[in-house]
């Protein structure tokens, strides 16, 4: 169930589309919407560091300067949010945070069920074209699953779910049967891609099809044979007319620690669909 939803709001182009989303969520379920502005003053920080004595000086005034300016587009995102939620006849609430924003966003998604955010987020409002790995931290480290959106609305009628039968994916598509965000009238194709028995995978993807059966969903289910799965998924959703695409977040260590798994990270840089994430 969906009680309450939580949007990032940044001055990128995909914010408004987020905020269309929540309030569609939001009316579906019933929910409160809550819209959520951070002030990054730690990137300010580290940003308007000076050196020397003599440069501390206009150091101090350049953060200042880029904090107080952060704050303004942080109160206009409130302000244009408050107004769409107004407008919708939403329940809604709005904060203005200052610190680290996966922090906050992690930190406020403890009392949220559902976080939606754009898929490139810039939460650094002085710099907006400069990116932040924001979205990568929220979604390995969130209570909560997140939907990813982009520039381009499209109503949710056909969800594809990517399974491979890990405990991340089975958690994915448990929650996204729980919450069931767009209702049960929509249509789900399971898509698995596997490189071993299709005997095995075959069993696989009818014990999933008779579980999201029993939640209400009409399910079909298909198994592709290959070893790059990310692009066989992208394909795939291109070939159904995907309008959702659910997925498992894997995190990987080593030099990637801060990124996706490849296959979730192939579909954020690849497809214009929006994604359901979670770990």
């Amino acid at each position: 169930m969906i009680r309450r939803i939580l949007v990032a709001l940044d001055p990128d182009t995909d914010t408004g589309i987020a905020v269309r989303y929540a309030a569609e969520l939001a009316r579906q379920h019933d929910a409160s919407v809550t819209g959520l502005a951070v002030v990054d003053t730690g990137h300010i920080e580290a940003s308007a560091r000076g050196g020397g004595i003599g440069s501390m000086y206009y150091a101090e005034k350049l953060r200042e300067q880029m904090t107080e300016e952060a704050r303004a587009v942080a109160r206009r995102l409130i302000e244009e949010f408050d107004d769409v939620a107004e407008k919708e006849g939403l329940r809604h609430r709005n904060t203005v945070a200052e610190g680290v924003p996966f922090r906050r966003i992690l930190e406020d998604m403890k009392v949220h069920d559902l976080l939606v955010v754009g898929k490139e987020p810039h939460f650094f409002y002085s710099h907006p074209e400069e990116k932040t790995r924001t979205l990568v931290r929220v979604v390995r480290e969130s209570v909560g699953p997140s939907f990813i959106v982009g520039t381009e609305y499209r109503p949710i009628q056909r969800v594809l779910i990517a399974y491979d039968g890990s405990d991340t994916a089975a958690r994915t598509m448990q929650r996204f049967a729980q919450l069931r965000p767009f209702g049960t009238e929509v249509s789900v194709e399971v898509l698995t891609v596997y490189d071993g028995e299709e005997a095995e995978t075959r069993l696989m993807l009818s014990l999933v099809q008779e579980y999201l059966q029993e939640h209400g969903f009409k399910v079909t289910t298909t198994a592709r044979k290959g070893d790059r799965p990310e692009e066989a998924i992208v394909a795939f959703a291109q070939e159904i007319q995907a309008d959702l695409i659910v997925a498992g977040a894997y995190a990987t260590t080593g030099l990637k620690k801060l990124l996706f798994g490849s296959s979730t990270s192939a579909l954020i840089e690849k497809t214009t669909v929006p994604l359901f994430l979670y770990h």
